[in-house]
């Protein structure tokens, strides 16, 4: 096809070497659904999931915030209509963009954290 950014959506993903993998590369066509798989081997402390977003000429955003402590996800400002998350296991969730039109092509990754309990100061 002639204008392959009206065909196609590009959803570039992060991987580095800090123990967290994600798809590499997803292309889809406008009107699809992409879903982006995350795992890590840093343990099951490591229940906290972050999906970013970054779209060409833009800073970075949080999209959603996922736990496996809560079935309820926080997507903040973002709705649940264009975006889902699922969280069933430690290790590893998947984040979803749905009904893709060419804005949505840009940088999706996600990150892990460890819960803590350690947020006081102590003498």
């Amino acid at each position: 096809l002639n204008n392959a950014s009206s065909c196609c959506q590009c959803l570039s993903c992060l991987t580095d070497e800090s123990g967290v993998t994600q798809t590499d590369i997803l292309w889809k066509k406008e009107g699809e659904t992409a879903t982006i798989d995350c795992s890590h081997t840093k343990g099951a402390d490591y229940f906290q999931m972050y999906w970013y977003r970054q779209l060409p000429g833009e800073t970075m955003k949080l999209i959603v915030f996922t736990t496996t402590a809560k079935t309820e996800h926080d997507f903040g400002k973002f709705s649940t209509e264009k975006f889902s998350a699922n969280k069933s296991a430690a290790e590893s969730g998947t984040f979803t963009v749905k009904n893709l039109v060419p804005e949505d092509k840009g940088l999706y990754f996600c990150a892990v954290s460890e819960h803590s309990d350690t947020d006081t100061c102590g003498s």
